[in-house]
């Protein structure tokens, strides 16, 4: 028998934080707390509180004025219970029975006192007060840690991590426990057997094996703080594992990344994921990718196919774009939270889809961010109206730069090991039309001044600039940004014609240089490749220690083109290291 009466406060303290405690914790309660747990949410910020309880197999949940005195509160539940059990009664056959019902004795201990019925529900309702609904008691949890929101992931792919979405009050993610279990045979969830779940894990991603397809599985997560733990919930995938595509055109980039860098290094990714309201239209599965499997360009597979390839990168900074809306905060931001990776989104406006900005916790801290959409910003502020002048001489070319919602995502970090070191980073997808060169010049010269205006005045630090530019290294965009200048004679100015044609000279404020060179093609299908992301850097503060080498032909083409069963966008990621000079 054990005697944990005589056990001192500092040593149960210490069981308290222990792995082996963690496990056996609910065993635990259940021979010592002989009560019922009744959760009591409380906070300053709102105006009520509610009181969740169980009695006779019915959960109660009830939602009171938090300035209202606890003896109205304890009449309440009082009476909900009355109706409950008279209203049980009078549905039995027999409808002679006699349906009156006692009242039941409702009342509030702490410390073994009587709880005075009028204090405030606010003072009166402690963590550790006990609460007496006839025979029963109910041990007060107030404010534990609780999870709002846990899911699992509707895709499961054998060898692809396997990362739930948490939302989680009073408590943080790295004081919860996890325990993962798969079915011992396929269906046997469904057979109804005890015993069929065999434990797999105990971290907060899993990536199951070849030998779990066909099988579900299974997430016991308990909720937990700096001092203790909330209810435990459970989770059971909805589908079962199911084959991976073999080899991805990732797999030997990962070679090269196989940790995080060191403090002094900083390794930056760029990649258009190609968003899903793209991917989805019949242009896409008939004209666009039609060599693409139509399950392959499906959300969820290639979810679970980008989730991969992030993770494998160790990234300190990720730059996406293509990003929708709900696969940010529904996979990417948990999936790569779970890697340690905190991320901003700024949605392009008029669309579903925008920016996503990722970044490294334990080596970055964030300080700001500064997103501007391009042609608000080229109307709306005086810093660009110089070029608004010089664009407003052609109605046509005018009208057409402003019907865009291109946006400039800008987020200032600064480095944990060394607080004197900032970056600014620099997050865009341009105007994506074969003639829209003049377009993307002036979209360009907007971002460049923003940028400019943003390091000086808030002493911003070092640029880093990423994006899908939709311009090859033949580009007046692609010149202005490494040679610092584009001549008003260039050949963009006349992509589309002499009907949008403005002549002007852009100077860029900046020394760049493209730390990934000049790729054979970072967009790859059925129609076109070619060079169009970039990851631009200030070559007078850093410099590149190592680019990431990218697939090789042949995976690229394996299935044709991209996107692919191996592949989930029709772009290619940049990866590069980056060096402090």
């Amino acid at each position: 028998m054990f005697r944990h009466a005589f056990l001192s406060r500092s040593f149960l303290r210490c069981m308290l934080f222990s792995s082996a405690f963690v496990r056996n914790n609910i065993f635990i309660c259940r021979i010592y707390n002989r009560m019922e747990r009744a959760v009591v949410r409380c906070v300053p910020w709102e105006s009520k509180l509610t009181i969740s309880f169980t009695l006779d197999g019915s959960h109660k949940h009830i939602l009171r004025d938090q300035t209202e005195e606890l003896g109205k509160a304890l009449a309440r539940i009082s009476n909900n219970i009355i109706k409950a059990q008279t209203k049980g009664k009078k549905s039995k056959k027999n409808k002679t029975t006699d349906t009156t019902t006692e009242e039941p004795v409702v009342r509030l201990y702490f410390n073994g006192d009587f709880v005075a019925e009028d204090s405030m529900n606010s003072d009166a309702w402690q963590d550790g007060a006990v609460l007496h609904v006839g025979d029963t008691k109910y041990k007060i949890e107030r404010n534990p840690p609780t999870f709002t929101t846990a899911e699992l992931p509707a895709s499961l792919l054998a060898g692809f991590p396997v990362c739930p979405k948490f939302e989680i009050e009073f408590g943080h993610l790295k004081d919860c426990v996890f325990k993962w279990y798969k079915e011992s045979f396929s269906n046997a969830h469904s057979s109804g057997q005890e015993d069929c779940w065999v434990e797999a894990g105990s971290e907060r991603v899993f990536i199951p094996s070849n030998l779990d397809i066909g099988l579900r599985l299974k997430l016991k997560c308990t909720p937990g703080n700096e001092s203790k733990y909330g209810a435990t919930k459970e989770l059971v995938s909805t589908g079962t594992v199911e084959a991976g595509p073999g080899v991805c055109t990732f797999d030997n980039r990962h070679m090269y990344t196989k940790k995080v860098t060191d403090d002094l290094t900083v390794r930056v990714v760029s990649y258009n994921i190609l968003a899903d309201i793209y991917a989805q239209t019949e242009l896409s599965k008939t004209v666009l990718y039609p060599y693409c499997a139509p399950y392959a360009l499906g959300l969820d597979y290639r979810q679970n196919l980008i989730k991969k390839e992030l993770s494998g990168y160790n990234a300190d900074i990720i730059c996406l774009q293509e990003v929708d809306k709900g696969a940010f905060s529904d996979s990417l931001l948990p999936a790569l939270d779970a890697f340690g990776m905190d991320g901003c989104f700024r949605i392009k406006e008029k669309q579903h889809e925008g920016l996503a900005t990722f970044y490294r916790r334990s080596k970055f801290k964030f300080l700001s961010q500064h997103d501007v959409m391009l042609s608000e910003a080229l109307t709306t502020d005086a810093l660009h109206s110089v070029l608004l002048e010089k664009v407003s001489t052609n109605s046509t070319l005018k009208e057409k730069v402003l019907q865009r919602s291109t946006t400039l995502q800008v987020t200032v970090l600064q480095s944990v090991s060394d607080p004197s070191k900032t970056l600014c980073v620099g997050n865009t997808h341009l105007y994506w039309h074969p003639k829209g060169g003049n377009v993307r010049l002036i979209q360009m010269g907007v971002a460049l001044e923003h940028l400019k205006r943003l390091i000086a005045d808030h002493h911003s630090g070092t640029l880093i600039f990423c994006g899908d530019f939709n311009s090859t290294p033949s580009s007046g965009l692609f010149q202005l940004l490494c040679q610092g200048s584009v001549s008003e004679n260039h050949s963009d100015w006349m992509s589309n014609g002499p009907e949008e044609l403005v002549q002007m000279e852009l100077r860029s404020p900046f020394q760049l240089t493209s730390a990934c060179g000049e790729p054979a093609y970072t967009n790859y299908v059925g129609g076109f490749h070619g060079c169009l992301d970039y990851i631009y850097i200030d070559s007078q503060a850093l410099l590149v220690e190592q680019v990431i080498p990218m697939p090789s032909h042949q995976e690229v083409t394996t299935y044709q083109a991209l996107p692919s069963v191996s592949h989930p966008s029709d772009h290619i990621a940049l990866v590069c290291d980056l060096k402090w000079k």
